[in-house]
């Protein structure tokens, strides 16, 4: 119990002081989550608004498919990202392997399902009324995206937020194309696994609080956010 205590005491240590390497481990999550989560957005949202308004051979495919893609496993998009980004693959002359981009890449293909969902099923909803309308106002597949958008704000910002929670306590396949190298990819959650396994539970402990707060600071922006949106 005593070197518990001493754990979580030295953890919070760790944030008072501001300890570089903490930092720079919390500055990279961020920085890589926050870019996959942009990049999934980019992806995900315009793709499940057009599958919205739009109806085509194979359609229904394409929605199961993605839905399934839901629960593709971190170690298996990291072994696919890894295929791509190694030697023999095709984008192996890039370099990208075991570096930021790599990570980013891998966070971006198990976020961009999850948008895509979470605006498709508004979207529909939104298209279902406004559909008729946008028919005699003779708009385009892209202006008719653009319309559900602008209706829809709320769903595309709770998709980022939900995005940015599943990216950035992503550590499967981050350690798979990152190698989780010290000062360079090593984020929150391959720090918390590899400090865990070391022993050394101080700074195991203080990321740990730092993610959480980072949840808990999410979740709460997304439940204000929403909420002023659907109150309006």
């Amino acid at each position: 119990m005593n070197d518990f205590t001493q754990a979580i005491l030295s953890a919070f240590a760790l944030i008072a002081r501001l300890d570089p390497e903490l930092i720079g481990i919390v500055s990279l999550s961020l920085r890589v989550s926050l870019t996959a989560s942009l990049i999934a957005l980019a992806i995900g949202a315009p793709f499940g608004a057009f599958l919205a308004v739009n109806r085509f051979r194979g359609r229904q495919a394409v929605i199961v498919l993605t839905n399934a893609f839901l629960g593709l496993p971190p170690v298996v998009a990291g072994l696919g990202v890894f295929l791509l980004l190694s030697r023999s693959g095709p984008l192996g002359p890039a370099g990208l392997l075991f570096t930021p981009t790599a990570m980013i890449i891998a966070q971006a293909v198990l976020a961009t399902p999850i948008v895509v969902a979470l605006v498709h099923r508004p979207a529909s909803l939104l298209w279902a009324e406004y559909s008729d309308l946008a028919r005699i106002d003779g708009l385009s597949t892209l202006r008719s995206i653009g319309l559900i958008f602008s209706l829809g704000h709320g769903s595309i910002l709770t998709a980022f937020l939900a995005a940015f929670g599943r990216a950035i306590a992503e550590v499967g396949a981050i350690i798979i194309v990152g190698g989780n190298i010290a000062g360079f990819t090593r984020t929150m959650t391959t720090a918390i696994a590899l400090e865990t396994s070391k022993g050394d539970l101080a700074l195991a402990l203080g990321l740990g609080l730092i993610l959480l707060l980072l949840s808990i600071a999410v979740s709460t922006v997304a439940l204000l956010v929403v909420g002023r949106v659907t109150a309006k």
